[in-house]
């Protein structure tokens, strides 16, 4: 086959192609793909989070206690912090307010959810009985991996792209409608800011888990290291984005809000320095002996006196 170089010929540029489909139709039943990926990371976090919770004393199953309020809370709170910062999507002229209850459409604030999510997870502890710090300190490396899976969902939904760019690793966007999951003309190349930061979770997720092992982090320290990783990577990934967003001070909120957390979270970890290891076990009340294993009483008891038999004792008169 033969290439002839000349007029018309167009050049191929390096991109990364993203999703025209977001949603599958099973029947009348719309799946979005968004879900299944949130989902996906749910249950990755889940699993992580018992293993780890069993390696510090903690019974088998027993996150599932708790895993149903962090979960509600938190995407709860994800939604609320989304409206929050981003009100003119819903309650502006020309939109429509009840689009704020689709979750499945995008749409969950990390601070709001990990906050709220927190408040969810120290109630299920409350409730059963439960060391709310041992299981911070389980759950983090599963938190920062369900965040890594979860942007999968908004490279299917062509959303949370950086600025224009002519890198070779490009990520093309098209307009989606989200609601039908078909896309529709491409709008154009921008930084990929998705992947950067999923490939920060990942690293993240790697570090605290060689982190945890190698230094044996105080109480609390695995979770607050969490919070400083990640709100490095989301400082840098926000700074990237040129999505609609409101600014104080010339920067976006959520940069200041990253700045913060990261300060809170730092005073924490120095804090915490020289203390034991977390443990399922801090708080509880020790078991209790068996019946059987209760030490004797210092007294031996009393023993049987045996008369001497009267025959024995007139035959050893004769």
């Amino acid at each position: 086959m033969r290439v002839h170089y000349g007029v018309g010929v167009r050049s191929i540029q390096a991109a990364i192609p993203s999703p025209t489909v977001s949603v599958i139709h099973l029947g009348p039943l719309p799946i979005h793909i968004y879900a299944l990926c949130i989902v996906a990371g749910i249950l990755l976090c889940l699993w992580i989070t018992d293993k780890r919770w069993q390696a510090r004393g903690g019974e088998p199953g027993a996150i599932g206690n708790v895993a149903g309020w962090a979960i509600v809370f938190g995407i709860v709170g994800g939604r609320l912090y989304h409206l929050i910062t981003d009100p003119e999507l819903y309650f502006t002229s020309g939109k429509h307010p009840i689009d704020a209850l689709k979750i499945w459409d995008g749409g969950l604030g990390i601070w709001g959810a990990i906050s709220l999510g927190a408040l969810g997870v120290y109630i299920g502890c409350r409730r059963h009985r439960m060391n709310f710090v041992a299981f911070a300190d389980a759950a983090a490396p599963g938190i920062v991996l369900a965040q890594a899976v979860g942007r999968w969902g908004n490279y299917f939904n062509n959303e949370l792209y950086g600025r224009p760019t002519s890198l070779p690793w490009k990520l093309q966007i098209h307009q989606m409608d989200v609601v039908n999951g078909h896309a529709g003309a491409v709008v154009g190349y921008f930084q990929p800011t998705f992947l950067y930061e999923m490939v920060w979770d990942l690293l993240v997720f790697a570090a605290l888990l060689w982190a945890d092992r190698r230094f044996r982090l105080a109480r609390g320290q695995v979770f607050l290291l969490y919070v400083m990783g990640y709100t490095v990577g989301r400082f840098v990934v926000e700074s990237l984005r040129s999505d609609t967003a409101n600014h104080i001070l010339g920067m976006r909120v959520n940069n200041w809000v990253a700045i913060l957390v990261f300060l809170a979270a730092l005073a924490g970890f120095l804090r915490q320095r020289g203390k034991p290891r977390s443990s399922a076990l801090d708080g509880q009340p020790p078991a209790e002996a068996p019946a059987d294993a209760q030490e004797a009483p210092d007294e031996a008891p009393d023993t049987p006196q045996v008369e001497a038999d009267p025959v024995d004792h007139q035959a050893g008169k004769a």
